[in-house]
C-alpha cells in the first residue's frame, strides 16, 4: 500500500501538482520534436554527417527506452517527489550541457544524460498525479488533463525549434529547458508531497544493464555499419555482442522472481501482437520524422524556420486525433482501429516516398497529415490492447512495457532508415533518392504490420497474476486504460 502524500490532498495542492507534472511532461515531449527541426543546423555547425545526427537522436531515445520501466520502480521505492525532482534536475543540467557542447561527442553525452533524466521524470510525474487522486473518476480526469496539456509539447516542438534555431542557432532549443526546469524545481520543492510504495518490486539491475548494453550494441552496429562497412570487424563484433547480451537478458529475466520484463506476459497473443505492432509504430514514426526537416531543407531548399512549420501537419494531426482513438477502440474494437491507423500511416509514408524537389507543398502537407492521423489511431489502442491482455493488477506494468517497445522501435527506426539512406548514397544515389527509399521502406513495413494486426490482434484471456500496484509509465495508456477494462471486442 502506498504511503500517504506528506503534503495532503487539498485543492490548491492538487492544482499545483497538476501544473508541475504537466509542465515536466511538456518539457520532455517538447524535446521529442524540437530537436528534429534543428538537425540541419547541427549538421552545418558541428560539421557532422548523417551518422552524427543519428547519434544525437538515438543517444536520448535509447536511454529513455531502456530505463523507462526502472524509472517507475525507482519512483515507487525511493519516493516519487524525490525521483521526479532528480529527473528534472538531471534533464535541465543535461540540456545546458547540450547547449554548451563544443563538439558532437559532448552533445551526444548531454543527450545521454537527458535520456536518463527523462526516464526518471516521466513515470514519476504520472505516479505523483495518480497517487494524489485516489478516487478513480478524479484520477481519470486528472490524468486526461496531464496527457492533453503536456501533449501540446509535441505540436509546439517543430515551430519552436524552427523559430529558435533560425534566430539563435541550435543551442537555443536546449537552453529553453533551463527556465522551465528552474521553475519546476522551485514549485516542486514547495508544493509536491512525498509518497512511495514500500512494497514495490525490487530493482532489476542485471536486466537493466543487459538491456541497455544489448540494444546499445545493436544500435551502434546499425548506425555505424553504413559508414564503416557492414563487414568491418567492429560492426560484426557489435552485432555479435548484441546477440549475446540480449540472449543473456532473456535468460536472466526468465530466472528472476521480479523481472523488469516478465516474459510470461508474452504467452498472451494479444500482448505479443500489440507490442510487436508498437515496435513498428515507433520504428516508422520516429524513423521517418527524423528526416522530415532534412527533406524540406536539403531537398526542397526551405529555411529552417519554414521547414519547422512545414512539418507541423504530422504533430497537429496526432494532437487532434489522439483523444478520439481510445473512444473509437472502445466502440469498434482494437483490431479495426489499429489496422485502419496502420494502413493510413503506411499509405501516407508510401506517398511521401514519391515526393520530389519540385513537388509543391500543397501536394505534400496532406501526406504528412495522413501519416500523423494514422499513427494517432494506433498509439493508445495498442497500449489498451496490451493492458487488456494481462490481469487488472498488472495494467500499469503493461502500459510501461508498451511505451518501452515503442521507444525501442524508435531507436531502431532512426538507425535502420538512416542506414538505408546512407547505403543508397554510397551506391551513387542522391540524398533525395535515399530519402524516398527510407519512406518507402517505412511505409511498406507499416502496411505489412497492418495485415498482421488485422489477422492476429484479437482478444485473449488475461494472464493470471498476484495483486500488485499499478504503475503507469507511459502517457499513451491514459486515454485507453479505462476503456480497455470494458472493451469486449
Amino acid at each position: 500500500m502506498d504511503a500517504s502524500p506528506a503534503a495532503g490532498g487539498s485543492r490548491p495542492n492538487r492544482a499545483a501538482l497538476l501544473t508541475v507534472t504537466c509542465l515536466g511532461q511538456f518539457m520532455v515531449l517538447l524535446d521529442n520534436t524540437i530537436v528534429g527541426a534543428a538537425l540541419p543546423d547541427m549538421q552545418h555547425r558541428l560539421h557532422t554527417q548523417l551518422t552524427g545526427l543519428q547519434w544525437i537522436v538515438d543517444a536520448y531515445v535509447l536511454l529513455v527506452a531502456m530505463l523507462l520501466l526502472s524509472g517507475g520502480i525507482f519512483a515507487d521505492r525511493f519516493g516519487r517527489k524525490r525521483v521526479y525532482l532528480t529527473g528534472v534536475a538531471v534533464f535541465t543540467a543535461a540540456s545546458v550541457l547540450c547547449a554548451l557542447a563544443p563538439s558532437l561527442g559532448w552533445l551526444v553525452a548531454g543527450r545521454v544524460l537527458q535520456g536518463i533524466g527523462a526516464a526518471a521524470l516521466s513515470p514519476a510525474s504520472l505516479a505523483l498525479l495518480a497517487t494524489a487522486h485516489p478516487v478513480p473518476q478524479e484520477r481519470i480526469k486528472a490524468i486526461g488533463l496531464w496527457a492533453g496539456l503536456s501533449g501540446i509539447g509535441l505540436a509546439a516542438g517543430p515551430v519552436a525549434g524552427g523559430v529558435l534555431t533560425d534566430a539563435f542557432g541550435w543551442p537555443a532549443i536546449f537552453l529553453v529547458n533551463l527556465p522551465i526546469g528552474v521553475v519546476l524545481l522551485l514549485l516542486g520543492l514547495r508544493h509536491l508531497g512525498e509518497s512511495r510504495n514500500p512494497s514495490a518490486s525490487a530493482i532489476d539491475i542485471p536486466g537493466t544493464v543487459l538491456s541497455v548494453l544489448g540494444v546499445g550494441a545493436l544500435t551502434y552496429g546499425l548506425i555505424e555499419g553504413g559508414a564503416r562497412g557492414w563487414t568491418a570487424p567492429v560492426i560484426l563484433g557489435s552485432f555479435t555482442a548484441a546477440a549475446m547480451l540480449l540472449a543473456a537478458f532473456v535468460a536472466v529475466e526468465a530466472r528472476r522472481s521480479a523481472p523488469m520484463l516478465p516474459l510470461r506476459l508474452f504467452r498472451q497473443r494479444l500482448f505479443t501482437v500489440s507490442n510487436t505492432a508498437m515496435v513498428v509504430v515507433g520504428f516508422a514514426l520516429m524513423g521517418s520524422s527524423f528526416f522530415f526537416s532534412q527533406f524540406f531543407v536539403y531537398v526542397q531548399g526551405s529555411s529552417i524556420l519554414r521547414a519547422g512549420l512545414q512539418t507541423l501537419p504530422v504533430s497537429l494531426a496526432m494532437v487532434v486525433v489522439s483523444p478520439y482513438a481510445g473512444r473509437l477502440a472502445a466502440r469498434y474494437g482494437f483490431r479495426i482501429v489499429v489496422t485502419t491507423g496502420l494502413a493510413l500511416a503506411g499509405l501516407g509514408l508510401l506517398a511521401l516516398g514519391m515526393v520530389h524537389a519540385d513537388t509543391g507543398y500543397g501536394n505534400v502537407w496532406w501526406r504528412l497529415g495522413v501519416v500523423g492521423t494514422g499513427f494517432a489511431l494506433t498509439l493508445s489502442p495498442l497500449t489498451g490492447a496490451a493492458i487488456q491482455a494481462v490481469s487488472p493488477q498488472e495494467g500499469g506494468l503493461a502500459s510501461g512495457i508498451s511505451g518501452t517497445t515503442r521507444q525501442i522501435g524508435a531507436v531502431l527506426g532512426v538507425a535502420v532508415l538512416g542506414a538505408v539512406v546512407r547505403t543508397r548514397q554510397s551506391s551513387g544515389a542522391s540524398f533525395e533518392t535515399g530519402l524516398n527509399s527510407a519512406f518507402l521502406t517505412a511505409g511498406t513495413l507499416t502496411l505489412v504490420t497492418a495485415v498482421f494486426t488485422g489477422l492476429w490482434l484479437a482478444r485473449s484471456k488475461p494472464a493470471e497474476a498476484s495483486p500488485a500496484p499499478q504503475r503507469f509509465t507511459d502517457p499513451d495508456a491514459v486515454t485507453i486504460s479505462n476503456e480497455a477494462s470494458t472493451n469486449s471486442r
